[in-house]
């Protein structure tokens, strides 16, 4: 009489296996597609917060490059250390305009869709330096 055996069989193993790595290959784009849409909200977040500090500049400097006798810097806000190692702040101002912008580097620099998110002294939004509704709405 022979023992019955227990247990999977390679054929059973492999087809697991490869069941798991088609779940991964679906898995894995579809996860950085959402870090990348929440790390873009954050930095839209944060540009709406470093336009208002740009304003309090201009209120009590009324102008945007000069702030309390020393040219404008951008501080240093929670919002930008947030996002540390995936998007770069720069100010670009005179004293009657400015333009805020959000590049994206490290992990975030595969988000072609939107790219460089920016916002000047009139409240003008684009991406990718496409301020069309569409756009904004898509990567705002």
């Amino acid at each position: 009489m022979m023992k019955k055996q227990h247990g999977f069989s390679l054929m059973e193993l492999m087809i697991a296996v490869a069941v798991a790595g088609i779940l991964l290959a679906v898995a894995v784009p579809t996860y950085q597609n959402y870090l990348n849409t929440n790390r873009r909200a954050v930095a839209g977040a944060c540009l709406t917060e470093l336009s208002q500090y740009m304003e309090r500049v201009h209120t009590s400097s009324m102008t945007y490059n000069v702030n309390n006798g020393e040219p404008t810097e951008l501080p240093d806000s929670n919002c930008q250390q947030t996002l540390l190692g995936v998007y770069a702040f720069t100010l670009d101002a005179d004293a009657q305009t400015y333009t805020l912008t959000a590049e994206p580097k490290g992990a975030q620099s595969g988000d072609t869709s939107c790219g460089a998110l920016a916002i000047d002294q009139a409240g003008v939004r684009s991406a990718n330096g496409d301020s069309s509704a569409d756009q904004i709405k898509k990567c705002f």
